[in-house]
Formats: structure tokens, C-alpha cells, sequence
């Protein structure tokens, strides 16, 4: 998949970026590491800029988030009302749930949409319950648009920096990946037991 990705930015440039990180954006399995990365090396050996670069890959990001808010949007709390209807006696969810849960979006909605962008594969996720809750697009635009572009900004000058070693950063991110992904796995089983205990 590397390849095929840095083909189609020194084949496209400002363009391509922006197409790729819009398509990580909605399917998160593409590497936006790899993508800012090499984008920033790309800098030191075409007319590209860094901060070409940059733009590009934060209005990618901006229009991808901005699809699956969109997609949150025709989630809402009335439809998943009628899915905890149906099917909540099997998942153990109740209405309230959805209640406490949109509520706590509602409190720390734009705090988390921010934060989030830091983490893989929840960095792209998180633009569906923010749709879901109706958080205000301004606000929702605003902290994407702020933790995207630092995201952007440190990959982007790290590749730059590197150079020929640009590889290398997306080594080390897939380190910081693996570990993400297990610290949320762990969270998942812990807030799964106290859940069912909860329940019983």
C-alpha cells in the first residue's frame, strides 16, 4: 500500500494529499502516517511546500471528518431510541444509556473531538458521535480543524527533516499505534466488566 500512496503524491501532489487524507479520514485503515510523512520529504526533493503540504492535508482531513459527521447526523438519538427498542433487551443497553451518553457528548463533545485526533483509528471515528449528539458544526469544524493540523504539522515537518529516513517516523508511529490500540483494548474489557457488573 506504501507505494501506491507515495505514487499518487508525486503523481498529484497538493491534490493527491488532500484526496488520500479525505479517504483516511473515512476508511481508517490508510496510513495517514505514511501519507503526511512522505509528503514532508516530498518537500525537500519537488516544488512542493511544507506548508502546501500542510493545508492540503488539514482541508483532506477537514472534508473526510466532515462526511462522517454527516453520516452521525442521520444517527441520531431518536433512531438508535428505536434499535434500543428492538434490540436493547440483547445488548443490555437501555434508553437511558443513550441519554447519559449524549449527555456526556453534549458536556465534552468538542474536548474530545480534539483530543481524539491524536489517536489512531479513533481520530477519524470520533466525527460519527459528534454527529450523532448534533454538536454544533462550528465548534465540531473548529477542534477538528485544531487537532488536525497539529497532527499534520509534526508529521509533516518530521518527514521533512529526515529526508531519505522518512520511513523511519512511520516505524516509529506504528510502535505508538500498537500501543494506542492496546491501551484502548484494555479499556474496553475493564468498561465491558464494570458495565455487566453494573447490570447484575
Amino acid at each position: 500500500m506504501e507505494n501506491w500512496l507515495t505514487d499518487i503524491i508525486s503523481e498529484f501532489g497538493y491534490m493527491g494529499i488532500m484526496f488520500l487524507i479525505a479517504c483516511e479520514n473515512i476508511f481508517p485503515p490508510v496510513p495517514s502516517e505514511v501519507i503526511l510523512t512522505f509528503g514532508g520529504f516530498i518537500t525537500t526533493t519537488s516544488k512542493l511546500s511544507i506548508f502546501g503540504v500542510i493545508v492540503s492535508a488539514t482541508a483532506g482531513s477537514v472534508i473526510g471528518a466532515i462526511v462522517l459527521y454527516i453520516i452521525g447526523l442521520q444517527l441520531d438519538v431518536a433512531k438508535l431510541e428505536k434499535i434500543v427498542d428492538r434490540w436493547g433487551h440483547i445488548l443490555r443497553i437501555t434508553k437511558n444509556d443513550i441519554y447519559k451518553a449524549d449527555a456526556w457528548f453534549d458536556k465534552y463533545g468538542p474536548w474530545t473531538v480534539f483530543f481524539c485526533r491524536f489517536v489512531p483509528l479513533i481520530r477519524s471515528l470520533i466525527s460519527i458521535p459528534a454527529g450523532m449528539s448534533n454538536m454544533n458544526v462550528g465548534l465540531f469544524l473548529l477542534f477538528t480543524t485544531l487537532g488536525t493540523l497539529i497532527w499534520n504539522v509534526v508529521l509533516v515537518y518530521l518527514g521533512a527533516s529526515v529526508g531519505g529516513s522518512w520511513e523511519v517516523i512511520v516505524d516509529y508511529m506504528e510502535v505508538y499505534s500498537r500501543v494506542i490500540y492496546a491501551f484502548l483494548f484494555l479499556l474496553v474489557i475493564i468498561f465491558v466488566y464494570l458495565f455487566i457488573k453494573r447490570r447484575r
